[in-house]
């Protein structure tokens, strides 16, 4: 049987979300907990930016069910200005803060810059081969020449996570190199304003994607999925659309949303 966690990239946008998806009014303290009464994973942003202190992970795992698994950004720091190396101590902080999580912490997912090619697949070897034992990686690839067996090797060797991508310019396939599959439906960035309700219906693609996962799930155990609202408009609402493919329940997302459905 195979675990779905589903869920958003971040999930405190003020601005786009209240009154739309969640109540107006409601404390930006309170998101997290309403968040987690209709999805059971979020993909955490924020610590792209920096480790984050210790209280706030504790408040984190306080705020949602025991069910509920986390997926925390590595920092830029280690891989876009280190570019992963000499960058284990760092690392091994970041590990250990976010162990905090205890059972609530999914994968950490080490998203690549765009410039970080295939001809840097020694420095990638050796920061994974230095990486804790006890957590799973998921590693996204934004360069293109990555896309070769020797990258799929050496994830394996390690029982890391390609990242799979619905993002412009790369294959829009399903990766498997260890037991757990990991998904990131992106979307072109900036291509929407205002993010408060989706203006494409994405359902024939989502389809696809579940069909490729469907095949290819012999040996995983857990599905990570996350939905950024540059994909169709509003994550929310797109991820629960893929809920409902999947088969999942899904909850009516409330308050209503406002205007028209698809533009």
């Amino acid at each position: 049987m195979v675990d779905w966690y589903l869920g958003t990239m971040g999930f405190s946008y003020k601005e786009d979300w209240s009154g739309v998806f969640y109540p107006e009014g409601l404390p930006q303290r309170d998101f997290l907990a309403y968040y987690s009464q209709f999805f059971n994973a979020v993909e955490l942003d924020s610590t792209f930016y920096g480790t984050p202190r210790t209280e706030y992970v504790e408040r984190w795992a306080a705020a949602t069910p025991a069910e509920f698994k986390f997926c925390a950004k590595v920092p830029r720091e280690i891989t876009h200005d280190l570019r992963l190396a000499n960058a284990a101590d760092l690392m091994n902080t970041f590990v250990d803060t976010m162990r905090l999580l205890g059972d609530k912490l999914g994968a950490i997912l080490v998203q690549l810059p765009p410039d970080f090619a295939f001809d840097q697949i020694h420095t990638l070897a050796v920061f994974l081969r230095h990486l804790p034992p006890d957590v799973r990686y998921a590693v996204e690839f934004r360069h293109p020449s990555w896309h070769a067996t020797a990258t799929g090797q050496l994830l394996q060797n390690h029982r890391a996570c390609w990242v799979s991508t619905d993002y412009v310019h790369l294959p829009q396939r399903v990766y498997v190199t260890t037991d757990f599959i990991y998904i990131r439906w992106i979307g072109r960035h900036g291509q929407y304003e205002v993010k408060d309700h989706e203006r494409v219906d994405m359902t024939p693609r989502l389809q696809a994607w579940y069909e490729d996962i469907q095949n290819r799930l012999d040996g995983i155990n857990t599905i990570y999925g996350f939905f950024n609202n540059d994909y169709a408009g509003h994550s929310p609402a797109t991820c629960n659309r893929f809920k409902a493919i999947v088969g999942l329940p899904t909850q009516e997302l409330q308050p209503p949303q406002q205007g028209k459905l698809f533009e």
